[in-house]
């Protein structure tokens, strides 16, 4: 075995998970996904795909039908996107595996944001890249980007910047004015921008309809590639679904990868993907909009306890906080899980970074699972 493959820390979230198996009386909030299920009019449409007896392979980029509409979906959302630069992909963290694959390799240099979902910065290590963290910092509760310190670490040697934003876990989304000057900084250094916008739809800071993103403001041919996500904004975390936005230069090689990988995403499931594009108009904006009844159902029964330090995010679906003493994220999740059965996520799990701070997933169906959360957390800290 790779001595980098076996060296990959196991997931600190499923750890502390795995404490609450068996436990019907935990309040779980530690995974990234809702607990509602996803629509009913997207199981039918991949019913009937199957029905159909669409179980065989397919195009290794997708099928043109969906190509074609995520291309309306993201010209929707910024500037046009032509089908011939889409990729639909296994899920977004294939996505994201094959964009690292096609992108960078063995002794590149990657910067990436953190702290951030550990996939993003383990996948680069796989390949044998070096990755260097330059991480945001916490003010008042809310993580904000050292903007000059980032643009310094980006070099003429740098293959790759990654950026996760809306940022899972913190809820810090880029500026526009942030990624402006990312971008032109990149494209003086040579340097691809690798941008994970699963969250963009679930977004609350402005009055569009999605955070800012890389795409409102690159040309076609930018070394750009940005990934999506069937998961979030669609609940479809099981079905693994997601697309490349990329440059039409780097297509024949997603190609070949995706061969490499998985040979194309199972039809059904595209099938599904379509009928989720066909009501996005209809189904995103009420879900935002419910996660956003959370959020502000959460955020300041959590702001209000003493000793918390927190801030209410513009983007994401966690609430990031740190409880004042306590420095050891996983065992203090482990204590909660085992002395109230409240199931947070640890955020050294999402990097050094972030020890000492917990994440608590707030997309639910019923927003008093929260109010009840909060009762038990603070039961466990004796407030």
């Amino acid at each position: 075995m790779r001595s980098v493959v076996e060296q990959l820390p196991a997931s600190k979230i499923r750890e502390v998970a795995n404490a609450g198996i068996g436990r019907d009386d935990v309040l779980a909030f530690w995974f990234g996904e809702s607990d509602e299920t996803t629509p009913a009019f997207v199981g039918a449409a991949a019913k009937a795909s199957i029905d159909a007896g669409e179980t065989f392979y397919a195009h290794n980029l997708g099928l043109p039908e969906l190509r074609a509409a995520i291309a309306r979906y993201a010209s929707g959302l910024h500037r046009p996107v032509d089908a011939g630069r889409i990729a639909v992909t296994s899920s977004g963290v294939s996505a994201l595996m094959l964009a690292t694959q096609a992108l960078a390799g063995a002794g590149d240099e990657v910067v990436a944001v953190v702290p951030v979902w550990p996939n993003l910065t383990a996948q680069p290590a796989i390949l044998g890249a070096h990755v260097t963290r330059v991480a945001l910092r916490p003010s008042g509760g809310a993580w904000r980007l050292d903007l000059e310190r980032l643009l310094a670490a980006v070099t003429p040697a740098t293959k790759v910047l990654l950026v996760n934003a809306p940022n899972n876990p913190t809820g810090w989304t880029l500026t526009r004015a942030e990624q402006q000057a990312l971008l032109e900084h990149c494209r003086r250094t040579g340097t691809w921008i690798l941008a994970d916008e699963v969250y963009e739809r679930i977004y609350f800071g402005g009055a569009g309809r999605s955070a800012p993103s890389f795409l409102d403001i690159a040309e076609p041919d930018d070394r750009l590639v940005v990934v999506h996500s069937f998961s979030k904004s669609f609940l479809m975390t099981g079905w693994r679904l997601g697309w490349i936005v990329a440059p039409a230069a780097l297509m024949d090689a997603l190609g070949k990868l995706i061969e490499f990988n998985t040979s194309c995403a199972p039809v059904f499931v595209q099938r599904a993907g379509l009928a989720a594009l066909a009501e996005a108009d209809r189904f995103v904006p009420g879900l935002v909009e419910r996660m956003r009844i959370c959020r502000d159902t959460l955020l300041p029964r959590l702001m209000a306890l003493p000793g918390i330090e927190t801030a209410i995010p513009d983007g994401g679906m966690y609430a990031f906080f740190r409880v004042r003493g306590e420095d050891d994220s996983l065992g203090l999740a482990k204590r909660l899980v085992a002395e109230v059965g409240l199931g947070l996520a640890p955020g050294v799990a999402f990097g050094a970074e972030a020890e000492g701070w917990l994440r608590w997933c707030y997309a639910s169906r019923d927003p008093q699972r929260l109010v009840s959360g909060v009762q038990r957390l603070e039961r466990a800290l004796g407030l």
